[in-house]
């Protein structure tokens, strides 16, 4: 609905709006609400909340002049109206507020304030000095509807094993495939949570989602998998990643998470003088991690492998270097298929190259076997039929 003058008003943006429906949703239980002034300091002291580890305190703390004249003037009781691009997205009973320091809380999330770290760079951009806490409401469809989905096909399949797995997939490539059939393989269900992140260099996520979904209509068991869009907002950050993807998971009903050997997040780090792990911290949430090995292709072995069951050198090794092939795809070029699937190459490239043909049919029927009957074809077959003549070898 439209901003009204009634009540006093903070502005929040996407990344503030969805990470507070997150928690609205129950989706990073143990945390429900907005964090007192007490409850910061003891999660910012033990890295702990009710039990459970959590790296760093929730808290709202909006940036901006107008925001900094509202919060100074609130009083326990006050209600708040949340807006966002000029509309009332919420409201706020006011419980408190208090001071934060900035910096500080940077290097809760990202491990520094170093403004060249380029997410320190852009939440200074966004955070506060002063923290408000109370009980809130917020409107934000697509995570109500994505939670009540994953709820509906659990029920719909009884399924008793639910995997959660994590992806950008920009783009899609052979070793991400082998990696979600290894999860379904051990599994009665697969969440994939398909990363959409409010700043991105890569595809935008309405690609990556067509040409995930081209993979998985033609060759998974549909009824194994469901995907659900995952805002990563400013608290994925880090090794904290791992902890909320675990939490996240969890929390929409999965009981393991599958992550790569290579995850930035799994490594280990020193807390309360004590060396940790992702594996620690999921014993206090009742999930389970797998890793999974890093696959490459080897020229020798012709096929897809484990670095640690290939018997061949790394020079026999083609890796999957996602933005690599991201490369070759923002210049126009087909991947070869050892490295993406054809179906899914020609769902990207039309989507990112529309008309690129201007006599499509004529190319097409010039360079393609057909049955000599006339035939309508569209781009992504032309890509895929094209993928064809690269792979045949009798002449090479």
């Amino acid at each position: 609905m439209a901003s009204s003058r009634k009540n006093k008003q903070l502005y929040i943006d996407a990344e503030a709006l969805s990470t507070m429906a997150l928690v609205q949703e129950g989706l990073i239980s143990p945390v429900t609400k907005l964090m007192t002034e007490a409850e910061a300091i003891e999660v910012r002291e033990t890295k702990m909340y009710k039990g459970v580890s959590f790296p760093f305190p929730f808290l709202l703390a909006p940036n901006g002049k107008e925001n900094e004249i509202c919060l100074k003037d609130l009083k326990q009781g006050d209600v708040v109206d949340l807006v966002h691009e000029r509309l009332i997205v919420g409201e706020l009973i006011v419980e408190e507020t208090f001071e934060i320091d900035p910096k500080e809380r940077l290097v809760c999330i990202y491990g520094t304030a170093d403004e060249s770290h380029p997410g320190v760079k852009n939440t200074l951009k966004r955070l506060g000095n002063i923290a408000v806490v109370g009980d809130y409401k917020v409107s934000y469809p697509l995570i109500s509807s994505t939670k009540k989905i994953v709820q509906e096909k659990i029920k719909e399949t009884g399924a008793k094993n639910v995997s959660a797995l994590t992806l950008s997939a920009s783009p899609l490539n052979r070793a991400h495939e082998r990696m979600i059939r290894q999860a379904i393989d051990q599994s009665d269900l697969v969440v994939l949570f398909l990363l959409k992140p409010f700043t991105s260099n890569g595809l935008r996520y309405d690609v990556r989602h067509d040409a995930l979904m081209t993979f998985i209509e033609h060759f998974l068991p549909q009824n194994k998998i469901v995907v659900i869009p995952l805002e990563n907002s400013y608290i994925f950050a880090g090794y904290n990643e791992l902890i909320l993807d675990a939490l996240v998971a969890k929390n929409y009903g999965c009981n393991r998470l599958f992550i790569g050997s290579h995850h930035a997040g799994l490594g280990l780090y020193y807390d309360d003088q004590q060396l940790n792990s992702i594996f620690d911290i999921s014993k206090d949430m009742n999930m389970k991690i797998t890793t999974v090995k890093d696959y490459v292709y080897c020229n020798q072995c012709r096929t897809l492998v484990s670095t640690t069951t290939c018997p061949h050198g790394q020079h026999h090794h083609i890796h999957y270097h996602s933005s690599s092939i991201l490369e070759l795809i923002k210049e126009g070029m087909m991947p070869p298929s050892v490295l993406v699937r054809r179906e899914v190459s020609a769902s990207i490239l039309v989507a990112l190259f529309p008309d690129r043909f201007k006599k499509l049919q004529s190319i097409y029927d010039a360079l393609m076997p057909n049955n000599g009957l006339m035939e309508e074809h569209n781009e992504e077959d032309f890509y895929i039929n094209l993928m064809g003549l690269y792979q045949t070898s009798s002449l090479t």
